[in-house]
């Protein structure tokens, strides 16, 4: 195979390059029900049925215990209405202020858990962890998707819901980014052009 100079490539030491990942707002709440709003990069689905996700949170922030605690919360998907919201929630830790209040957030109580969804969010996703596990920087927590709420605002006569409307925000190497262009839709490529 021939060398060709515009496709140079250079081997780096292993590092998490998987991008982009959704920007999300884990909100939770501890057995007292003090309230928390965390961002988590890694966050995503591991199973379709039963629906499961995972996030990984590090053991020394503050929302940490709070999870291992209760065994609960819910992921906020975000929108570019939330961005500001959400990077705010990741650099600033719930120990010195109430992220809620600080950024106009509203608690709202979601089927099957004690944690409160944000009512600005397109998307809230209660979650019930079934496992844990610690790999390192992060430990990993395993859960069950126990209820979705969606944003009525974004559902069609038909009652068909268009999150791709809702202006969902993603992270990439430490920028976020408004999803763009669609480009497709599965199985086009091997569908009969017309």
């Amino acid at each position: 195979m021939a060398n060709n100079q515009s496709n140079k490539k250079q081997s780096w030491k292993p590092g998490n390059m998987l991008n982009p990942v959704p920007a999300v707002m884990v909100s939770v709440a501890d057995s007292q029900g003090k309230s928390n709003i965390i961002t988590v990069a890694w966050a995503g689905t591991v199973c379709t049925n039963p629906p499961m996700v995972s996030i990984s949170v590090r053991p020394e922030r503050y929302s940490y215990h709070m999870i291992e605690e209760t065994g609960e919360f819910v992921i906020n998907l975000t929108n570019d209405k939330l961005v500001e919201a959400c990077d705010y929630c990741g650099v600033v830790s719930g120990r010195d202020v109430d992220k809620f209040k600080k950024m106009n957030l509203t608690p709202f109580s979601v089927e099957n858990v004690k944690a409160p969804a944000i009512s600005e969010s397109p998307v809230n996703i209660a979650c019930q962890v079934v496992s844990k596990q610690e790999l390192g920087s992060h430990t990993m927590f395993l859960a069950k998707v126990v209820g979705v709420t969606v944003d009525e605002s974004y559902m069609d006569e038909t009652g068909k819901f268009h999150i791709n409307e809702t202006g969902l925000v993603m992270y990439s190497h430490g920028e976020y980014f408004r999803l763009g262009e669609k480009l497709g839709k599965f199985g086009y490529s091997i569908q009969k052009k017309k």
